[in-house]
Order: C-alpha cells, then structure tokens, then sequence
C-alpha cells in the first residue's frame, strides 16, 4: 500500500506532540468501528469517551480550570488527524460541540459558572455537545429567531423551537440562544440576544423540554433533534455573559471555528483519497491496475492539489489567528472553509468514481464520505454565504443581503 503524504505542513513542536497523541488514539477505533456506527446510526460513545478520559475536550478551556489551555493552531491539528483516521467528519463533528460549546461560557461565562462547570467538561465528565441555534424560520438569518426567554424574578422562562440540533443525546448541558428583548425594540437585529446554559436531564424530566430526532443520511452516527420549549425555567446564573449581546458572544471565537471546520474537511479529503489510491493500485482490469489509466489517476491528483493549496491557506490562518483580528483572519477563515469543502468534495467523488460499482457499497467506505463531503458545503454556514462575505468584505462589493 502506497501511503500518500499528508504531513505536508511545518508543524510547532506542540502540534506534532498533538498530532501524534491524536493518531496514538484514533488507531484504536478501526474502519469497521466507524462502518458499524454509520450503518446502525449509533452515536460513537467509546470514541468520545476515550478521548475525554485523554483531557482533549477541554483543549481549548485554561490550565486553571483543568484544561489544556490550547489554541486553534492544535485545534486544527486535532481535528485533520480525526477526520483523516478513518472517521470522517462525523468523528470530528462527533466531539466538535464538546470542544467549542465550552469557549462561549470561557470568554463571557460568570466566575462561578466557570469554577462549577469547567474542570468537570476538561476531565471528560461533562458534556456540552450542543447549541441550540437554527429555527424552523431561522436558517441563516439567526437574528430572526423566535424562541424567547422572559425574566421572572431569578430566573428566565424560555419558550420556542429549534431545528438541526446537533448531539443533544450526548449532552449533559445545551446552550440556547433566544430573543430577550423584540426585534421590533432593537436598534439593531443583532442586538436583544441572549444565550443561556440549560441542563438537558432537568428539561425533560420537567416536561418543559421534548426532542425529536430527524432522520438524515449524511452522517448518521451523529443524530440531529428538533426541539420544543415550552415554559422551559432556567436559573438567572445560566446566563452566559451580558443579557442582549448573546449574539456577539455566539459570533466571538467564529474564525477560529471556521478554521477548524476547514480541517475537518482537509482530514476528509486526505481519508478519501487515501482509499481511492489504495483501490486504483489493487484493482486490476484488463491486465494493469486501474490507477495507471489517467482517467483514474488525474481526478485523485487534481483532488489532492487542491487538498493542499487549502491546508497551506487553513494552517497557516490557524497560526496567525491567535494575533489578529477583524476582516483579515475573517477573510482567510471564510476562505479557507470554502477551499477545504470544496477540495473534500471533489476528493470524495474522486474516489467514489475510482471504485466504479462499488463506489456506493458501503463496504468500501468511499459512499459515505461522499455524503459527508456534500454535507461539508452546507454546514455550519453555506458556500454561498461564505461568498457573499468574501464579496463584502475583501471586494468591497454591495451587500448581497
């Protein structure tokens, strides 16, 4: 078997020390394990657990609450060497929650709610794998969500409806952004938005929170819920940050995230054409391997070009993150998501059309990540919307929006 050079990046000391420990990890759960949780749809428990008794859930939360006090720069190492194991992008999306629903309550969390929850999700023992945002008529238009949350004495009642929310059978805690004060009262629609910590076994037992799962086929090992807020109370202290400015607080750390899924993507794009390269070299017809046929041989070499040209833009982004800030690190965040998943896809269908018929046996393990390439288009933002940024904010060209 030919392996095909992924460590194609100058690393730091501390992102080889990640990316060894990482694949140290991921070489315990084999392409069967993620074939079986794709095709029972079951959640990858033994996975997130293993890597939270390892401390790496709470990579991005400080030493003083137990964590490893990291940055995205390992982040993103983490979560390429993830997808690229043999997950995909449902192993990296499987704890991606867990890692970044912790940052909010980090950077805008009380001193209490910090000390109570954070060294519990750094050690494993906590899970804060969801985020309850999209709304039946809230898709990316966020700021016209309709779920609200009124303030009773010490507390807040929420009530409303939320659609795609990610993991929340693996989460202790939930984080939910609501309307606290009517767009109609706001000076702008950003404005009046809270976000709050509610714990998810209290809900249901209150009957105040139902959740039903959405049935979907992209990832299936990491199920979606549509959720019901009906008289939901949260207490007052659940508050994250300033009430009103949930929004900011939800869009604080967002280019970092950008460029983490971006990784996710490279680590899919790399798993694929590794597969399509080890068929082509083993499958033989009409008397010579199918990867001498330049029809086979051009789309993994075309794929994986691109696979590069968008982890020099990722990596390095991801190291000049931690300095900058504004429309600079936006700009190569929102380009380098954009580059990753379209390089992720083109290598999926790559190696689909490398394997022929068996190209959508599940077997082979190509159809699957084909499915969650086209997913990596779509979420958690639109290539389309990434356009129109691109096209406000580097081009200078009128909002398209």
């Amino acid at each position: 078997m030919v392996t095909v050079a992924t460590d194609t990046v100058e690393l730091s000391a501390q992102q080889q020390l990640v990316r060894e420990s990482i694949r140290d990890i991921c070489s315990e759960f084999d392409d069967e394990y993620w074939r079986e949780k794709d095709r029972a749809g079951d959640y990858p428990d033994e996975f997130v657990t293993t890597l939270g008794e390892h401390g790496w859930l709470g990579v991005l939360i400080p030493e003083e609450y137990g964590g490893a006090g990291m940055g995205t720069a390992e982040v993103v190492v983490m979560m390429e060497e993830i997808a690229a194991s043999g997950g995909g992008f449902a192993a990296a999306q499987a704890i991606h929650g867990g890692i970044y629903n912790s940052v909010p309550i980090v950077r805008h969390g009380s001193d209490e709610l910090k000390e109570q929850l954070l060294p519990d999700v750094a050690a494993g023992d906590v899970a804060i794998q969801s985020l309850g945002l999209t709304e039946p008529n809230a898709g990316s238009d966020s700021t016209s969500i309709e779920t609200v949350a009124e303030k009773h004495d010490d507390e807040y009642v929420i009530n409303g409806q939320k659609i795609w929310t990610s993991r929340v059978d693996a989460s202790d805690y939930l984080l939910v952004v609501a309307r606290t004060t009517p767009k109609s009262e706001v000076e702008k629609r950003t404005r009046g938005i809270s976000m709050f910590l509610v714990d998810v076994q209290d809900a249901l037992e209150a009957a105040t929170l139902e959740m039903k799962s959405i049935p979907k086929t992209a990832s299936n090992a990491v199920h979606a819920y549509e959720l019901w807020f009906d008289e939901l109370h949260v207490p007052v202290d659940n508050l994250i940050g300033e009430r009103g400015n949930g929004f900011y607080h939800l869009l604080d750390g967002l280019n970092e995230e950008r460029l983490v899924i971006a990784a996710e993507c490279l680590g899919l794009g790399e798993l694929a054409i590794q597969k399509g390269v080890d068929y082509a070299n083993e499958r033989v017809v009409f008397d010579r391997p199918i990867g001498q046929n330049q029809a086979i041989q051009h789309p993994l070499a075309k794929a994986y070009a691109e696979i590069q040209a968008a982890k020099q833009l990722t990596y390095n982004a991801a190291t000049a993150v931690e300095g900058e800030s504004g429309a600079a690190v936006g700009s190569q965040a929102n380009m380098a998501k954009y580059l990753a998943a379209e390089a992720a896809f083109t290598a999926a269908d790559a190696a689909v059309q490398a394997h022929g018929g068996f190209g959508v046996a599940r077997e082979y393990d190509v159809e699957r990540y084909f499915r969650e390439a086209r997913l990596t288009r779509l979420v958690p933002i639109t290539q389309e919307l990434v356009l129109n940024y691109i096209g406000e904010n580097v081009l200078g060209l009128p909002r398209s929006y």
